[in-house]
């Protein structure tokens, strides 16, 4: 990995310290302030910046932040981070996307970069039918949009109809970001498909890129397991669980959701699949409006938003697991089925499971596991990277 250079004079330079190099020279793609010997305060944030080890061998190049994560490294070969660099990089992401058949008649809408996964770390893109919808998660990256958008015109080609920029929730405030198209443009909301079923996808308005791409796979079990059933799903948003479970064959599927505009984007897109006679839509909050359910559900979805974004909050977190799935399991159905995940990073699936175990304690039923749930191929988890892996679930019955 290591090979002694001349300094780039381009970029500046960070050494670190002699005994914080094991994960560096693992290839893990964030490193830590704490790790850095030199001082900082001239590198400007997004900043590329070149790493060397106290002897002064290169290790690595990367984007700089004035944070715990001080250097998101995009390579560790000694290579420029210019137009060919990120050809590369997202035509490999494209190609392996072709490769698992993403983009076909039944589906247009799948993750196209997936941060430290694609090795962009910094970097998410999500794609609708044509339209790719790009979210920074760091200046640098931001910094890189013209490139960016450059090479995914390139790699996509007639495949892409618009790019749009949607990075002032992800950035901080005081660089007053506008969300823009930067190339072509996009009436929305936009139709796109998954798994054969429509969604009006609205990136300018709605949450994150406009969609929870990540649930697919999921979506479709749930699909799988819904025939004939009775289906409750909360923390609802644009109802993909519950057009999944209808498309299934399932009898009715009840959306719920604390928030009015999630509701409202629900009902759309059940009324573009022509659905409307199989589901119902209740506004409440999903927490005290399952203690005591006004019927009984064969199967009951949790996908919670995100309860702790911070290890600080990680303990919080697991006490609202446990009490909105000791919940669900008191009330479902005997025989029935709860798909429960969380897309906390800071709780690792093992924890999880413990949590869910502890509910189901807590509740006094017997609970089987018979499917364990992650984040699809179109989210890749980086081998170096472990903290990529940030979706888990279970599919629990419950007798």
């Amino acid at each position: 990995m290591k090979s002694i250079i001349q300094k780039n004079m381009s970029h500046k330079s960070i050494i670190i310290r002699k005994n914080k190099l094991n994960s560096i020279e693992r290839f893990h793609p964030w490193i830590f302030s704490g790790a850095i010997e030199t001082d900082t305060s001239d590198i400007l944030e997004g900043e590329i910046v070149d790493v060397f080890d106290n002897k002064k061998r290169f290790i690595a190049r990367g984007h700089f932040q004035p944070s715990t994560i001080a250097v998101r490294v995009l390579t560790f070969e000694d290579r420029p981070i210019d137009a060919s660099f990120f050809e590369e990089r997202i035509g490999n992401a494209v190609n392996m996307r072709l490769s698992l058949n993403l983009l076909n008649e039944k589906n247009n809408i799948f993750r196209l970069i997936h941060g430290e996964g694609d090795s962009l770390p910094g970097l998410i893109v999500d794609f609708y039918n044509g339209v790719a919808v790009i979210q920074c998660h760091s200046i640098g990256m931001f910094q890189s949009l013209e490139l960016i958008s450059a090479s995914l015109q390139k790699v996509l080609g007639s495949k892409l109809i618009a790019i749009y920029s949607k990075s002032s929730d992800t950035l901080p405030a005081r660089l007053d970001i506008q969300n823009e198209y930067i190339f072509g443009t996009c009436e929305t909301p936009h139709v796109a498909i998954e798994n054969g079923i429509q969604y009006a996808i609205d990136w300018v308005h709605g949450q994150k890129t406009g969609f929870f791409i990540d649930q697919r796979e999921n979506r479709s079990l749930v699909g799988k397991y819904a025939l004939g059933k009775k289906v409750l799903n909360t923390f609802c948003y644009s109802g993909g669980f519950s057009l999944s479970a209808i498309a299934g064959g399932a009898t009715l599927a009840h959306s719920l959701d604390s928030s009015k505009k999630a509701i409202e984007l629900t009902d759309a897109n059940v009324k573009l699949n022509q659905m409307e006679a199989n589901h119902a839509s209740i506004v409440a909050d999903t927490m005290e409006y399952i203690k005591e359910l006004p019927e009984a559900y064969d199967v009951i979805i949790l996908d919670p938003p995100a309860f702790a974004k911070h290890r600080d909050k990680r303990h919080k977190a697991i006490q609202g697991y446990k009490r909105l799935n000791a919940h669900a399991i008191r009330q479902i159905k005997p025989g029935g089925l709860i798909f429960t995940f969380s897309c906390s990073q800071v709780v690792d699936k093992y924890l999880f499971t413990n949590t869910i175990i502890a509910a189901a304690i807590e509740s006094g039923r017997k609970v089987r596991i018979l499917e364990q749930l992650h984040q699809p191929a179109d989210h890749p988890i980086n081998a170096f990277h472990p903290e990529g892996e940030y979706l888990k679930g279970l599919v629990i019955q419950v007798d």
